[in-house]
């Protein structure tokens, strides 16, 4: 069967079309980057890629700065782990630093834009930041404090949808832990007490300030080979998470740390803290005046922390709830729940309540050996602590 391309233009026409078109297009290129500044060209690309991004082939995750009444810890986290990607072409940041932080602490003032890579995957986080008309009232579940929002800040991560899964269980688990090395690194170890004038159904519990004690295994008067002890005890619960999830138990540590005044119990405990830079929370007993009102107050510790009740055999003298109940209001014959009892201590230290809150330590102190051990004994008849007896000439 015959083929007639007598219709077709020739291949001379093709390219005489084709090179008219480039003309053209270059004439164009020319006449719009003498029009227009290279900024409106800038910000006209940018809003045809965020309208191409918005259409259904990408996926967008929003991440509100608080979740309810609760700070949101992925937005926590996402505003630390970019803080270490911003682009120099950001005119505007937030830079602030407390007393004793080892760097500045920068966040976004206005709405702007990064770009992260992630295992061949582009993720584009956008934060954004909106003015309210009207200030909302949110009571924050972490702190019990009444909190004035008015703003709304959250991230805005696109990405391809094809990868939706990949940036959940991947991605975003990674930006966590990356986060919280950073934090880590930056961590000022903070000394709190319990607020001075302290009402249960006030929204204050803790006060805290920065822990400025210099003292650290490097300048504790020890014998090496117990100095190792402790350093190797310390290092071997804090890397054994899964250990204590494998066994049923919480992951917790105690320690009785028990020898006469002066001779370096406050010191150890100062330079547990500053060798895992973790929180102590000061846990004066004579405050405490029922069972819930110490629930209330430990439930307010954060984990990654040392809880110190120093001088136990002293503070406060602590009832046992086997005591004979009487009827003379003062003390001996009221409910369980309206005075404090050292088995209500124990019951939150290795009982059902100490379930609540993950890598924590607790430490006592006592200037009278036997005198904590009986107590302790008689309530926890198989409890264990590692013990460390401190003496004017040294550690035994």
């Amino acid at each position: 069967m015959a083929v007639n391309f007598s219709g077709m233009p020739s291949a001379s026409s093709i390219f005489s079309a084709y090179a008219s078109l480039s003309a053209l297009v270059m004439l164009l290129q020319t006449m719009l980057n003498q029009l227009m500044p290279r900024q409106v060209q800038h910000y006209i690309w940018s809003f045809i890629q965020n309208y191409l991004r918005t259409l259904p082939s990408n996926a967008a995750i929003i991440i509100e700065e608080r979740d309810g009444m609760s700070s949101n810890e992925v937005y926590n986290a996402a505003e630390i782990y970019l803080s270490t990607k911003i682009r120099e072409d950001i005119d505007r940041l937030k830079v602030s630093k407390r007393h004793k932080d080892n760097n500045l602490t920068v966040k976004f003032a206005q709405c702007e834009k990064i770009v992260d890579f992630f295992e061949g995957i582009e993720l584009e986080w956008k934060f954004v930041y909106e003015e309210r008309k009207k200030s909302s009232k949110v009571i924050d579940e972490d702190s019990d404090n009444l909190l004035f929002m008015a703003e709304k800040k959250y991230f805005e991560l696109c990405f391809n949808k094809k990868h939706k899964n990949k940036v959940l269980d991947v991605y975003v688990p990674f930006m966590l832990e990356k986060a919280k090395s950073i934090r880590a690194e930056n961590k000022v170890v903070k000394l709190h007490t319990l607020a001075s004038s302290v009402s249960y159904s006030s929204s204050i519990l803790w006060d805290s300030i920065n822990l400025q004690h210099p003292s650290t295994f490097d300048t504790l008067a020890i014998e090496t080979n117990i100095k190792k002890a402790i350093i190797d005890d310390l290092d071997r619960f804090v890397r054994r998470k899964e250990f204590y999830k494998k066994v049923g138990k919480a992951w917790k540590r105690g320690y009785l740390l028990y020898g006469p005044p002066g001779t370096g119990k406050s010191s150890l405990i100062a330079a547990m803290a500053n060798y895992l830079k973790f929180d102590i929370y000061d846990l004066e007993l004579t405050n405490v005046k029922r069972d819930s009102d110490l629930r209330k107050l430990l439930l307010r510790t954060a984990n990654r922390s040392i809880l110190v009740i120093e001088d136990i055999d002293c503070s406060v003298e602590l009832p046992e709830r086997k005591e004979p109940m009487c009827a003379d209001g003062l003390g001996h014959g009221r409910p369980h729940d309206l005075k404090f009892t050292l088995s209500g201590l124990l019951n939150f230290i290795d009982g059902l309540w100490s379930s609540c809150g993950d890598e924590r330590i607790i430490v006592f102190t006592t200037n009278k050996r036997e005198k904590a051990r009986s107590s302790f004994a008689a309530s926890r008849p198989h409890g264990h602590a590692h013990s460390y007896v401190l003496s004017d000439t040294g550690w035994i």
